[in-house]
């Protein structure tokens, strides 16, 4: 009884190893296609549009409509710069501001461990 449980327990975690390590094209194209719509998602949620539109998807996706719609219409480059600037100064500005933040952590474990020795 215990040796045919543990022979399944065993078969479940071969079958769960094959399910991580499987290369097949279309499995790797998944995943590749679910890490890239997890990080828009992220994007979305990092532009604050989740909690100004009160997470409601038919205001996110008509949002998402007119956002198409003008990056199809007739000045569609200078929107697409407009857009990739806004973008770039903001991922900086980010970047910046963790910068400091790592920082000022570590001067304040500097200077508590300063004052401790």
């Amino acid at each position: 009884m215990q040796a045919a449980r543990r022979l399944r327990q065993a078969r479940n975690r071969l079958e769960a190893a094959r399910a991580r390590i499987d290369t097949r094209e279309w499995v790797v194209a998944r995943r590749e296609r679910t890490k890239h719509l997890i990080e828009l998602g992220g994007l979305v949620q990092k532009a604050g549009l989740v909690t100004l539109a009160d997470d409601d998807r038919a205001m996110l996706y008509g949002a998402f409509l007119d956002l198409a719609a003008r990056l199809q219409g007739e000045d569609a480059a200078q929107a697409k710069l407009l857009y990739r600037r806004r973008g770039a100064r903001a991922f900086a500005t980010e970047a910046e501001e963790a910068s400091r933040s790592r920082s000022a952590k570590l001067k304040a474990l500097n200077t508590t461990s300063d004052t401790e020795a």
